[in-house]
């Protein structure tokens, strides 16, 4: 009896100590809400607020709101799971009195169902950032966008503004230095916090898989972090050049964890587990020899060697977009063109052989502006990727972002794009928006209902 009295008053001091939280909260509010000066009738205060130049612009109200809500929630949760320990206990008292909880029973209770919820809910408090006022007499709020959108301190840490030291302007011309995320990370809370959840300076958990589908979700660019990327224990050196561009790369230099596969060899494309369906067949290196090189029966194949005699000796950077294993940068650096390959790990380590090929792969998705500047790429080439299923709007907005990035008399290479036959007018339509002038424009049906598209374009100098 003495002991589920002793618990019943531990319980009951808890509850008075929520409630005193509570209280603090509830004054601290309403005196910010004095000082703010609401509680005072001023007319400068009311157009100051309520005028067309609201002082509140730029203020996530909303995500201030959420996190609040998430604290008072958690208390709640906590007191009502209080309230029925307590009547299970008047209940089961005469069960209680012949049962022992032990010292250890009653630590574990405190820690994880008392003191946890309430140091989380402490913890959100303390990170709850208000507008701060800069100025007195054209007094104006100013927040951080984000910041109360988020609770996992290393996400705060990262999207918080870093201000110049001694106040200086930086080279880049500006003051402070914001880190960039995607906005869709908003919408991913829950996994970008399990993204950045991680001890500083020690290993990053195996989650490159994670970070793929916060980046192809839109959560794209991702905050860095600060913890050391796994690698291969058994790393081998890559192959000498000469080999390693038509050869398989070692099994050890890749982590298979997150593949079904385990070795280049369950890749190939005669397996039906390989766990990957787009460019089947890319990983066998025999196959991958005759692309681009050997003559063709269907006419939408084009040759490199054909291509490049558009613009003999001008051809010398770019951009391969599409899904591969870097073939297409191999054959042409073999013609002493460099090519930057993009690519995605979907179902297949296509980053790691690319760039274990000795070739340059840029981990890039659909939903970001390219990494380059205006007016820099003498090619880019499009195979395998966007098809028939993309958005018109979407291919619209990818389509500029390659014209700005495509110099005056480079070259555009639309590679074997397929569609269904009723929509071919509106893709067609996107290609010649831009007015290039027609190299290489070839139709070929590739069944009853859809259709091949390959051509190559030339940008043409614009007079501004």
């Amino acid at each position: 009896m003495r002991r589920s009295c002793g618990f019943a008053r531990i319980i009951g001091w808890i509850q008075i100590v929520l409630g005193f939280l509570v209280i603090v909260v509830s004054l601290s509010s309403l005196f910010r809400f004095y000082s703010a000066g609401f509680f005072v009738h001023d007319e400068d205060i009311c157009r100051h607020f309520y005028g067309p130049k609201d002082v509140y612009e730029g203020f996530d109200v909303k995500a201030l709101n959420d996190q609040i809500a998430q604290v008072l929630n958690t208390i709640e949760n906590l007191q009502e799971k209080l309230e029925m320990n307590l009547q299970q206990m008047e209940k089961n008292k005469d069960v209680l009195d012949r049962t022992r909880i032990t010292r250890l029973e009653y630590k574990k209770y405190l820690e994880v169902d008392i003191l946890g919820p309430v140091y989380s809910a402490y913890i959100a408090l303390r990170q709850l950032r208000l507008p701060t006022i800069e100025g007195v007499a054209n007094a104006t709020v100013k927040e951080e966008p984000l910041i109360n959108t988020f609770i996992t301190e290393e996400i705060r840490k990262y999207i918080t503004p870093k201000v110049n030291r001694v106040g200086k302007i930086n080279f880049y011309g500006t003051d402070k230095i914001y880190n960039t995320i995607g906005h869709a990370c908003v919408s991913m809370k829950t996994e970008l916090e399990e993204y950045m959840d991680y001890d500083i300076g020690s290993f990053c958990k195996d989650d490159w898989n994670l970070a793929q589908k916060l980046m192809v979700n839109g959560c794209d660019p991702l905050p860095r972090r600060r913890c050391l990327t796994r690698a291969s224990k058994e790393y081998q050196k890559p192959y000498p050049i000469n080999e390693s561009l038509w050869k398989l790369p070692d099994d050890r230099n890749v982590r298979w964890g997150n593949y079904q596969c385990r070795n280049f060899g369950c890749l190939s494309g005669k397996n039906p587990k390989r766990g990957y369906t787009k460019c089947t067949g890319c990983f066998e290196m025999e196959k991958e020899k005759l692309k681009w090189v050997t003559n063709s029966s269907l006419p939408v194949v084009f040759l490199i060697r054909d291509v490049l005699a558009i613009k003999p000796g001008q051809i010398r950077i770019g951009l391969d977009y599409g899904v591969g294993t870097g073939t297409f940068a191999a054959r042409m650096r073999e013609q002493n063109v460099t090519i930057v390959s993009t690519a995605l790990n979907l179902g297949a380590p296509f980053n790691e052989i690319i760039a274990l090929r000795g070739l340059i792969p840029l981990y890039a998705t659909l939903n970001q502006r390219l990494p380059l500047f205006d007016n820099t790429m003498d090619l880019i080439h499009t195979t395998g990727f966007l098809d028939g299923w993309i958005d018109l709007l979407l291919m619209d907005f990818i389509l500029f972002d390659w014209d700005r990035v495509l110099r005056p008399g480079g070259l555009l290479w639309i590679d074997r794009f397929f569609c269904n036959k009723r929509d071919l007018d509106d893709y067609m339509y996107m290609f010649l928006q831009f007015r290039y002038k027609k190299h290489k424009w070839v139709l070929a049906p590739k069944s009853q209902h859809e259709v091949y598209l390959s051509a190559v374009l030339e940008k043409l100098p614009r007079a501004i």
